[in-house]
């Protein structure tokens, strides 16, 4: 179970060796239901930064169970996995209908710093999900529930792809929102050296377009709330699954944000969900907003 990536179109082998997904590990073991026996582990799917597997295995009745592993290193690969474990946790408790199910992640006892993230194995099918079914379940895990304590972000850091990134617990879309992108603007000029066009335009978006863009959100009766989203929605990260032919998504990137946060992914023309996409996540929203005005926890 991963996303359809072409490795063709990336020429660095993966740094995480083979050895990781050429048995279970004890640790792995440990965050399966008691009583359950492996069977085998063979590679799956296909990752640019780690080794993937799936794992059979038999339960304590005798059904076989299937789990997917993926396998990275170092100290980011430990950050990346107890990001994605969160996050996808986060997902599964608002809407288990449409995540993949999280098991657990955690540190080999045989490699050394070597970290895991053990989720449910899905077949999938190539393509991505419906666009008279997803937008409507994307506008619904939005809708579903609000932050608990009201803040937006996320207290994990997360990573899209290799880079790191984190969006500070705030009161405020503004400040969190701020805060994300200014340390994606410092990685950047960290990984390719100061440009001055880079730098003017940094300058224009902190000072100029986001208060003038968010800051009105966060005023009035209207003001936004804070929404529950992936984080990191493209077409690589959803795919239908072949047993239930149901959209899933995995691969979160989860914070609490404005629900159109989610559709940036969603804006560049080379992606197969795109603006057909955006336009139907807003109409099915606003009939769910019309339909649960208080929310949709009220009825849950």
């Amino acid at each position: 179970m991963a996303p359809s990536t072409d490795p063709s179109i990336w020429n660095q082998p993966v740094s995480v060796p083979e050895e990781a997904i050429s048995y279970v590990d004890d640790a792995v073991i440990e965050k399966m239901p008691e009583g359950t026996k492996v069977l085998s582990i063979a590679r799956s799917g296909s990752s640019y930064w780690a080794q993937t597997a799936k794992i059979t295995t038999v339960n304590s009745k005798g059904n076989e169970i299937s789990y997917f592993i993926k396998v990275n290193q170092g100290e980011d690969g430990h950050k990346l996995v107890r990001g994605e474990y969160h996050s996808m946790t986060t997902l599964y408790d608002a809407m288990p209908e449409l995540v993949v199910k999280p098991y657990g992640y955690g540190s080999y006892k045989k490699m050394e710093d070597t970290h895991f993230f053990l989720c449910s194995f899905h077949e999938l099918k190539n393509g991505v999900p419906d666009i008279n079914v997803f937008p409507a379940l994307v506008a619904e895990l939005h809708n579903r529930k609000t932050s608990p304590d009201g803040t937006f972000g996320f207290p994990y850091e997360t990573y899209g792809g290799r880079l790191p990134q984190f969006f500070p617990v705030s009161t405020s879309w503004e400040e969190t929102f701020a805060s994300g992108l200014q340390r994606t603007f410092n990685g950047e000029e960290k990984s390719q050296g100061y440009d001055e066009d880079m730098a003017q335009l940094r300058g224009a978006i902190m000072n100029k377009v986001i208060p003038r863009l968010i800051r009105p959100l966060e005023t009035g009766p209207d003001k936004i709330q804070p929404r529950l989203v992936h984080g990191d929605l493209w077409d690589g990260n959803c795919a239908i699954d072949v047993k239930t032919g149901k959209p899933v998504i995995f691969d979160a990137t989860c914070l609490w944000a404005h629900s159109e946060y989610e559709l940036g992914p969603w804006q560049p023309l080379r992606h197969t969900i795109n603006q057909r996409y955006i336009e139907r996540v807003r109409e099915d929203m606003r009939k769910l907003v019309e339909k649960f005005p208080h929310g949709y926890q009220e009825v849950s």
